[in-house]
C-alpha cells in the first residue's frame, strides 16, 4: 500500500512540475504578471497636494509614468463662482439690502479649510465681492464695495465657517443647517446673502427652519437637487465642474494606458480627440503637463439655464468599446459626500461599462483614511486603481501599498 502511495504521489509531483514547465515555456520562460507598482494609478477629484501651503504633491504624481491626476480647475472654478455671484448682483435692486442699512452683508460656508478646491472657491467668491485679504480663512477678511441699483454699499462678510460634522467630516451638510439657523438667529436682517463652497451646504442651509425667506442663496457642483431648487427659485446659482467629462476622462486614462498608449496619448484619446471607437468627450478638457493633470473646465448655472443641466443627460460621445475587460479598484473618500455620491459615482457607474472596465468601488467615512487604506486590498485582483483619498497628503500612504 506503501509503495502504492509513492508511486501515486510521484505521479502528482512529475505531472505539476510538467504543467508549470509549460506555463514558464509558453511564457519564453517568463512571468507576464505586472506588479502593482508598475500599474496604471489614477488620482481623481482630490488632488494629491499640501493641505497648507496647496503644493502639488508631485512625489505621489511621479510614483510611475502611469500615474496621473483628473479634476477640474479649482481656481477657474472659483472665478465663475465669483462672477455668477457679481451677474447675479448686477440685476439686484436696492431691495436686496434687507435693513437698509448700506450694507450687503453675506455669510459663507466653508468646505475644508485644508481643501483645494475649498480655498479656489473661497478666494474666488471674495475677490469678487472685494473681502480678499490674502487669506481663505474663515474670518481674515477686509470690506468691499459693490454699486446695486446706482446705490454704493459696503461688502461685509458677517462670518465664514468651516462646516465640519460632528464625526470630524468637512464638507458637512448637517453642520451648514446648523450654522445657518445660529447665522439667522445671530445676523437677523443683516443677512442679504448666503454663498458656499458646494451645493451639499448650500441645500443644508436653506433646511434650516428659520432660513430668511427671499435671500439669495449660491452653491457649487450643479448636483440635481440643486438644479432643481434653482428651476423652483430656492436657490439662485451654481456651478457645473462637468461630472460626466471628469468621471469619463478618470476611466478613459485608466482604458488609455490598459490598452498600452504612451505619450499625449493617454490623455488624448477619447477625451480631446476621437479613439479608435469614436468616443470623444464633449466638454472642454485640457491637459496640464507641468501637474500630470487632466482637467474639466466649469461653467456657472442660474434661473436662466438650468434646463441646460436638467434630467440627468449623458455625453452621446462615449460610444460602446470593444476593448478587452478590466478591473479597476476605485475609492470615494466619503459614501455620504453629496457631490460624489449623487452626481459622479453614477456617471462613473454609467461609463465603466461603456469603456469595458470592472469597477470595484469601495468607500470610505469622509474622517479617516483608514477607512478606505483597509479596503484598498487584494491588489493582485486588480489591472488599475483610481483613488479619491480623505487627505490629500496622503498620497504616499497609497503608493505604499502598491510597492510590491
Amino acid at each position: 500500500m506503501d509503495n502504492y502511495v509513492s508511486k501515486v504521489s510521484h505521479k502528482v509531483v512529475l505531472a505539476v512540475l510538467a504543467c508549470s514547465l509549460l506555463v514558464i515555456a509558453s511564457c519564453g520562460g517568463k512571468s507576464t504578471a505586472t506588479l502593482n507598482k508598475d500599474k496604471p494609478l489614477v488620482f481623481f477629484n482630490r488632488q494629491p497636494s499640501d493641505p497648507t501651503t496647496g503644493a502639488i504633491d508631485m512625489t505621489t504624481m511621479n510614483w510611475n509614468d502611469k500615474t496621473y491626476y483628473v479634476g477640474f480647475d479649482a481656481a477657474g472654478g472659483g472665478a465663475v463662482q465669483g462672477e455668477l455671484i457679481m451677474d447675479f448682483l448686477a440685476k439686484a435692486d436696492a431691495s436686496i439690502d434687507r435693513n437698509g442699512d448700506g450694507v450687503l452683508g453675506y455669510v459663507l460656508c466653508i468646505g475644508d479649510v485644508g481643501h483645494n478646491d475649498s480655498k479656489a472657491r473661497t478666494e474666488g467668491i471674495r475677490r469678487a465681492l472685494g473681502t480678499w485679504a490674502n487669506s481663505t480663512d474663515p474670518g481674515v477678511v477686509q470690506n468691499g464695495t459693490i454699486t446695486i441699483a446706482g446705490k454704493t454699499l459696503k461688502v461685509v462678510e458677517l462670518e465664514g465657517k468651516a462646516m465640519t460634522g460632528t464625526d470630524g467630516s468637512t464638507w458637512n451638510a448637517n453642520a451648514a443647517t446648523e450654522a445657518m439657523g445660529g447665522w439667522a438667529t445671530k445676523f437677523a436682517d443683516q443677512i442679504d446673502m448666503v454663498v458656499s463652497n458646494n451645493d451639499g451646504m448650500a441645500m443644508g442651509c436653506l433646511q434650516a427652519s428659520n432660513y430668511p425667506a427671499g435671500v439669495p442663496i449660491f452653491g457649487y457642483d450643479a448636483n440635481a437637487d440643486a438644479i432643481e431648487a434653482i428651476g423652483n427659485g430656492k436657490l439662485s446659482g451654481t456651478v457645473s465642474q462637468n461630472v460626466d467629462a471628469q468621471a469619463t476622462a478618470t476611466l478613459q486614462v485608466l482604458r488609455n494606458l490598459l490598452d498600452g498608449l504612451t505619450g499625449e496619448d493617454v490623455y488624448t484619446k477619447g477625451i480631446s480627440v476621437a479613439d479608435k471607437y469614436g468616443n470623444k468627450i464633449t466638454a472642454p478638457v485640457q491637459y496640464w503637463a507641468d501637474v500630470k493633470a487632466v482637467m474639466a473646465e466649469n461653467s456657472g448655472v442660474n434661473a436662466e439655464n438650468w434646463q441646460n443641466y436638467s434630467g440627468g443627460s449623458r455625453d452621446m460621445g462615449i460610444k460602446q468599446t470593444q476593448a478587452d475587460k478590466k478591473k479597476v479598484l476605485l475609492t470615494i473618500y466619503n459614501s455620504a459626500d453629496n457631490f460624489l455620491s449623487s452626481s459622479y459615482v453614477p456617471a462613473l457607474k454609467y461609463y465603466a461599462p461603456l469603456l469595458n472596465i470592472d469597477l470595484t468601488i469601495v468607500q470610505g467615512d469622509g474622517q479617516n483614511e483608514s477607512s478606505c487604506l483597509d479596503r484598498f486590498t487584494n491588489l493582485n485582483n486588480f489591472d488599475a486603481f483610481a483613488v479619491n483619498m480623505v487627505k490629500t497628503n496622503s498620497g504616499a500612504d497609497y503608493t505604499g501599498k502598491l510597492k510590491y
